[in-house]
């Protein structure tokens, strides 16, 4: 048995459609598959059938609606599909059975795919997902209050969806399938920004320019006129990049497409699978110069990038490999050697997404070693770009690696990986005041930083000059749009509550300091935490954590800083 809430209720036994009896009954079915394997209290079942009028006999006609219902759907995955519990009543459904669940698992896997570089797997996971969506959810059911609320969600849910879906395939190439169907839900959605940019990004990579600007310049009134608002940083910075391309070309990154008769899917076509580059980068460009050059020397070797967290090692690299599109012609590809919750992943796992990236599943030998050799031999015969982001140690990269031919390999770490020999090394710091100030400007605006210069300052200063941190206040900003700097800055001074504060939807500092924070020895986390009493405003001496630490004096040579 199958159950659809994304479109009209329908239920399916065998593949044939059940009736599902008259308007409340229905009704009442539609709001316990909304809370499916959880007991929805009869109170609101109540409201969902009569709203605020119910009659006296409501609790025994909704008896008698559920008795229905438990005849017509006869047993479930539990010793009885419907049944009366003290929360309320409480609807069994497999897995599989309900569209939205199905919907929810592609999704997540689409999105752990994109996150992890895979975009190609991404829009396919997150393309089927949508496949589920069949129009307006629950239409002939929204004269119900409670459950025209919980359609209208599922209907954001599904369109967050395929934003995600139109990001992951632009990054594929496929701006012309972005294009089919995005004006529909643009022009019922028209102050959804991500949708907004998926169009424009699409309109100018198919070669239409002209109309990707004047879809923003259309956006832009309409914020202003609705809202009295411009539109987000962004955005704007999307708008002026294509505002600086004139060029007007269509994009000349290639659809997916099969793997070649030989297997390489990723080979001569100049197969690019990179998250998207950061409009607004900013700074480093002494180091970004000798990053692409080292890049350039380095065929069959490797180039790492050492840095803390938050230090913007990912968004250098990527930035980087997004420019040397001329210099690897055989592609350029990212993989994540961590799972989204910090863990480090087994290299065999990632070795798996680089042979399906690539197209050599099935080709190459089932025993781990002998494929990591061919897929070494394979990448030693291509200029191709391989970016392995967040190395744990060297272990976790030292099979992927190419190690001959004329392509590079690019890792981001937050250990030097001493054991990888003849790698070059660059380290990432923070920012420089200035830099950070650039940033933070860039993403709220030049005149609100100099409004209130010295609360910019301050911000950057607190947000320890690292870019995440300075980036996670200005999107914290620019949404706060009304938050004077000060107001920010004085909240970020108070230690307590500073990672709470650097906190920007689900993009947060917190989690990524907690990754470290579990890897460090005993040891050293008590070390860290004694090292922490230490006074916030100043650089400390070497004397003064010899005395924190318990340790002997020792002679002073410089400040740490913590």
């Amino acid at each position: 048995m199958t159950f659809s809430l994304l479109g009209p209720l329908a239920v399916r036994a065998g593949g044939l459609p059940v009736p599902l009896g008259p308007h409340k009954q229905r009704l009442l079915l539609a709001q316990l598959l909304c809370r499916a394997n959880t007991p929805v209290p009869v109170d609101l079942l109540t409201e969902a059938l009569w709203q605020n009028d119910p009659p006296r006999t409501a609790r025994k006609n909704l008896q008698v609606y559920a008795s229905a219902l438990r005849t017509l759907l006869g047993r479930g995955p539990g010793p009885e599909r419907l049944a009366l519990h003290p929360g309320g009543y409480l609807l069994r459904i497999a897995s599989g059975e309900l569209d939205t669940h199905r919907l929810d698992a592609l999704a997540r896997a689409g999105r752990e795919a994109a996150a992890e570089g895979g975009f190609a797997s991404a829009a396919a996971l997150l393309g089927q997902a949508l496949e589920l969506w069949q129009g307006e959810s629950l239409p002939d059911l929204r004269c119900s209050q409670p459950l025209q609320a919980e359609a209208e969600r599922l209907d954001l849910r599904c369109l967050g969806i395929y934003e995600d879906w139109a990001e992951a395939a632009l990054e594929t190439g496929q701006a012309q399938a972005v294009l089919h169907g995005i004006d529909d839900l643009v022009e019922q959605h028209p102050l959804r920004e991500r949708l907004q940019a998926a169009r424009m990004r699409a309109l100018h990579r198919t070669g239409r320019r002209t109309e990707a600007l004047a879809a923003y310049d259309g956006l832009r009134q309409l914020l202003s006129r609705e809202l009295g608002l411009a539109p987000s940083p962004p955005l704007e910075q999307l708008y002026r990049s294509i505002l600086a391309d004139g060029s007007g070309a269509p994009d000349a990154r290639p659809d997916p497409g099969r793997p070649s008769a030989s297997g390489a899917a990723a080979g001569r076509g100049g197969r690019t699978l990179l998250p998207a580059d950061t409009v607004d980068f900013t700074g480093r460009q002494a180091q970004l110069a000798r990053l692409t050059d080292a890049l350039r020397r380095a065929e069959g070797r490797t180039v790492v990038l050492v840095g803390p967290t938050g230090t913007g090692k990912t968004t250098l690299a990527v930035h980087a490999a997004h420019r040397m599109r001329a210099d690897f012609p055989d592609g350029r590809l990212l993989v994540r050697l961590r799972a989204e919750d910090g863990t480090p992943r087994c290299w065999t796992s990632v070795l798996g997404d680089l042979l399906r990236l690539t197209g050599l599943a099935g080709s190459v030998p089932d025993d781990p070693d002998a494929a990591a050799a061919a897929w070494r031999g394979w990448l030693a015969d291509r200029k191709m770009l391989l970016v392995l982001d967040d190395a744990p140690d060297e272990s976790a990269a030292r099979a992927l690696l190419p190690g001959t031919g004329a392509g590079a390999a690019l890792v981001t770490s937050r250990s030097q990986l001493a054991g990888l020999s003849a790698a070059h090394r660059s380290e990432v710091r923070p920012y420089a005041p200035a830099e950070a100030l650039e940033l933070l400007e860039r993403i709220i605006g030049s005149e609100r930083v100099r409004a209130d210069r010295e609360a910019a300052e301050r911000i950057v200063a607190a947000s320890g000059l690292l870019p995440l941190g300075v980036r996670v206040s200005g999107m914290r900003l620019s949404v706060l749009r009304h938050l004077p700097l000060a107001e920010y800055a004085d909240r970020l001074a108070g230690s307590a509550g500073l990672l709470d504060e650097l906190a920007a939807g689900d993009v947060a500092v917190r989690p990524r300091l907690a990754v470290g924070w579990r890897e460090l020895p005993a040891d050293g986390r008590a070390a860290l935490l004694r090292l922490a009493r230490l006074p916030l405003a100043r650089p400390f001496t070497l004397h003064e954590a010899a005395a924190v630490l318990g340790r002997g004096r020792t002679p002073p040579c410089g400040s740490w800083s913590r």
